[in-house]
């Protein structure tokens, strides 16, 4: 995957030659190019933004540096065409699903903002002729939008073929597509199996694999229904077991009396 970002602060990027995404990019999995946004601003200072029309605090990114910026990356393979995403908190959010629709693309180009924003009139022009994505990573603001590009690449890079050493890791993420989506992960351990007083739940020592499902389902739905109850009303109760219904009435929360599962235990499941 090739992946571009222009941005005023290029050097903001140095955490993408380390870790996964540092080792993807030497393997050539993910081609990260980085530009320099001033360099398409002609005036002595470089000058990149200018006050907004209509009055009101801030600054706006002015659209011609902008737009000979992205001509640029364009012209250097006319046959293809970049997916643009545009970091923004007034854009759709950020999600796992997202992410994958991303992983493939062969192309992403990334414009993070800073000030107000970038001119609208950018995403209208290339909006005519590429598929423009506004996004934001979540409820609040940042200083910049280069911060939220980090967030994204990171997301979409470790689901790339050969990036994660066990592929099945991005199976069973958080808020991956399946069965269990929307549910968050539940604890996880490692050895030693006691550890300050502290031990393993003895069902992940027993083997059986049926009943580490089963534990690992029960946990995701308190730890869910615990830090997001939001996300419980986006899964589908015809999804929901019996066992299911049990431990999510354990925690407070109803469900539906008319739902009907199998009592004897999970349903064939990724997460």
């Amino acid at each position: 995957m090739r992946v571009d970002i222009v941005s005023i602060f290029p050097e903001y990027f140095a955490p993408l030659e380390v870790s996964l995404i540092g080792k993807a990019r030497e393997r050539g999995i993910l081609d990260v190019r980085l530009h320099q946004l001033r360099d398409h601003a002609h005036d002595v200072h470089r000058t990149v933004d200018d006050t907004p029309y209509g009055g009101g605090p801030g600054m706006v990114m002015k659209p011609g540096p902008w737009g000979e910026a992205i001509d640029a990356l364009l012209a250097e393979d006319p046959a293809t065409l970049p997916r643009m995403i545009v970091p923004t908190p007034s854009g759709v959010p950020f999600t796992q699903r997202l992410a994958m629709e991303y992983a493939a693309e062969p192309w992403l180009l990334f414009t993070p903002a800073r000030y107000e924003g970038i001119d609208s009139r950018v995403t209208a022009e290339y909006g005519t002729r590429l598929r423009v994505d506004e996004v934001s990573i979540g409820d609040y603001v940042l200083a910049g939008g280069e911060v939220a590009v980090l967030v994204m690449i990171e997301a979409v890079g470790r689901l790339l073929p050969g990036v994660l050493g066990n592929a099945r890791s991005a199976v069973d993420d958080s808020f991956a597509p399946g069965a269990m989506e929307n549910l968050l992960e539940g604890p996880v351990y490692t050895k030693p199996p006691e550890w300050r007083g502290h031990e393993v739940p003895e069902v992940l020592l027993s083997g059986h694999h049926g009943r580490v499902a089963r534990w690992r389902r029960d946990e995701a739905l308190r730890r869910t229904a615990r830090n997001r109850p939001e996300l419980l009303a986006l899964i589908g109760t015809e999804s929901l077991d019996r066992r299911d219904r049990e431990v999510l009435a354990e925690t407070g929360l109803a469900v539906a009396d008319h739902v009907a599962g199998p009592a004897e235990g999970p349903r064939n499941r990724a997460f």
